[in-house]
């Protein structure tokens, strides 16, 4: 967890600005149902899961307690310096900076979004680290500020820490705006300020994590972090939401072994663990 300070002069700033290409805010609002049945008859198909995917996907739980697993390691990653193409509309803090290229893609539409509302100096500070980056990280901040190698998300690939070349993000347009906005793109503030107790980790208003839509406007709407999110899903088994216009059904299918499960035989759906014991099946009906 990088803290902020006086690291403006080492600012990259290929590609600062914004794309005019920004998309509106799609999920504004949500409706979650608990302890539902699906309504929806839809023909399903068999697909078999193997038991690896608990480990795998946008979902999975990184903390003290949950190390990542083989496999778990985003595939996409690249280093941004050498990818000028994926530089749309913010800045880096420096040349190694690494990140999954389906995650950048979503970054910037982002930014491009905060760009329209004239929010416009964002940067990244820092992406995936690998174990060696991120021991070194743990050595020199101490438990306070950082994770051990392995139950870090940035170790994971999903998630990364976005400045502004204003100011702090405490103080900063761009961390208002996303605290506001984020989760219509797909990203959370991971350890907000009144959920230490549960994350384990003090408030860091410039760490954000890609879950993907629905979840992060449900965990935005219902004030949950990831933590809490997974424990819910846990418990009700399944649940149903309306997101910006567009129904889902999530479900949450425990996992011991390699299974077949039921999924949509014409509609869209995505695959996630959870990083304990579960796999979470999104379906957009």
């Amino acid at each position: 967890m990088k803290k902020w300070g006086i690291w403006l002069a080492f600012c990259l700033l290929s590609g600062c600005g914004w794309l005019p290409q920004a998309s509106e805010s799609m999920a504004d609002v949500t409706t979650v149902t608990h302890d539902v049945s699906s309504t929806h008859s839809v023909a399903t198909k068999t697909i078999k899961v193997s038991k690896d995917q608990v480990n795998k996907g946008s979902l999975i739980l990184i903390n003290k307690n949950y190390a990542i697993h083989s496999g778990s390691v985003e595939p996409d990653i690249v280093t941004l310096y050498q990818h000028k193409e994926l530089l749309k509309g913010f800045g880096l803090l420096d040349q190694t900076i690494q990140l999954p290229q389906s995650v950048v893609q979503h970054f910037a539409t982002m930014v491009a979004a905060a760009g329209k509302d004239g929010v416009n100096h964002f940067l990244i500070s820092s992406g995936y680290r690998s174990n060696k980056e991120q021991s070194k990280l743990y050595q020199e901040e101490g438990a306070d500020y950082a994770l051990p190698a392995g139950h870090s998300e940035h170790n994971l690939g999903l998630a990364l820490d976005i400045g502004s070349s204003l100011k702090a993000m405490n103080d900063a347009p761009e961390g208002e705006w996303l605290q506001k906005h984020a989760a219509d793109y797909g990203f959370i503030l991971r350890y907000p300020k009144d959920k230490t107790a549960i994350t384990g980790i003090q408030y860091e208003p410039w760490h954000f994590r890609y879950v993907g839509l629905p979840h992060s406007v449900i965990m935005q709407s219902q004030h949950l972090t990831l933590e809490e999110y997974l424990d819910d899903l846990k418990k009700h088994k399944m649940i149903q939401a309306t997101v910006g216009g567009d129904t889902y059904e999530i479900t949450y299918n425990a996992m011991k072994q390699d299974a077949k499960l039921q999924v949509p035989a014409n509609h869209s759906y995505e695959l996630s663990g959870d990083n304990i014991n579960g796999v979470i099946v999104t379906v957009r009906l």
